[in-house]
């Protein structure tokens, strides 16, 4: 993944702000339909980076064959790189996604985890880096690299 600077424009946060403001995205997380229907968990969100899971689970298997479908994945890319984003302009900060693309490398079979990290996060455009990963042959391996840039929307009436 990239090597960007994660927090342009937005402030370092505190060791506590970090930990107030993934609390908050840890609850946020826990109590949305679709992650919890999904099985996804929030597995750390902080300093423009964030990390989510998604347990392998045969009802969301392509119909030709036994790999969870791309369209999840895209998911995770998409979810995880807002909470990177939001790790750092704050649980508050309103975002919504201009592009998405997404790699796909070898059939997703197992569970799977999804690592994002801000490249550029600016006064009004945010750009995010991901790589999803799961387990194959006994080893941790790329099934899907992606990116996504949103729009942001921050102070009054955001």
């Amino acid at each position: 993944m990239g090597s960007g600077d994660g927090a342009d424009e937005t402030g370092d946060l505190s060791t506590g702000e970090a930990d107030a403001v993934e609390r908050e995205l840890q609850g946020e997380a826990e109590t949305h339909g679709l992650f919890s229907l999904l099985g996804v968990e929030l597995v750390s969100a902080r300093e423009g980076r964030a990390v989510l899971t998604l347990p392998f689970d045969e009802r969301f298997t392509n119909l030709a064959n036994v790999s969870m479908h791309g369209g999840l994945t895209a998911t995770l890319v998409d979810t995880a790189s807002g909470f990177a984003l939001r790790s750092v302009l704050g649980p508050d900060a309103r975002l919504t996604t201009t592009d998405l693309n997404v790699r796909y490398l070898r059939p997703a079979t197992n569970d799977l985890r999804v690592e994002a990290e801000v490249v550029r996060a600016g006064r009004s455009m945010g750009v995010t880096e991901a790589q999803v990963t799961n387990e194959h042959e006994g080893e941790r391996k790329v099934v899907a690299t992606g990116g996504t840039s949103y729009r942001l929307f921050r102070g009054e009436g955001a």
